[in-house]
C-alpha cells in the first residue's frame, strides 16, 4: 500500500464544475478515505484515489481527461 502523503488537488470551488466542486468539498472533509463518487449507474475514483485503488486492486487505471492540468 502507498504510504506517501497524497498530493493536494489544485482546485477551488469557484473554478470547478458543480460535480468537481462537490467532489473536492467531500474529499477535503475526508482526506484519509478513498472517495467513490457516483456518476450515473457507476462509482468512480479521481486523482490520487484512482491511482491508489488501481494499484491495490490490480485494475487498469483509465482517464476522463485533464482538469487544471491533472489527470482525472
Amino acid at each position: 500500500m502507498d504510504t506517501a502523503a497524497p498530493r493536494p488537488i489544485a482546485e477551488t470551488a469557484e473554478r470547478a464544475s458543480p460535480m468537481m466542486a462537490q467532489y473536492v468539498e467531500i474529499k477535503a472533509a475526508n482526506p484519509d478515505c478513498l472517495l467513490f463518487y457516483r456518476m450515473g449507474d457507476f462509482y468512480e475514483l479521481f486523482f490520487d484515489d484512482a491511482e491508489v485503488a488501481s494499484r491495490a486492486l490490480g485494475i487498469t487505471l483509465t482517464k476522463r481527461g485533464k482538469h487544471q492540468g491533472a489527470d482525472i
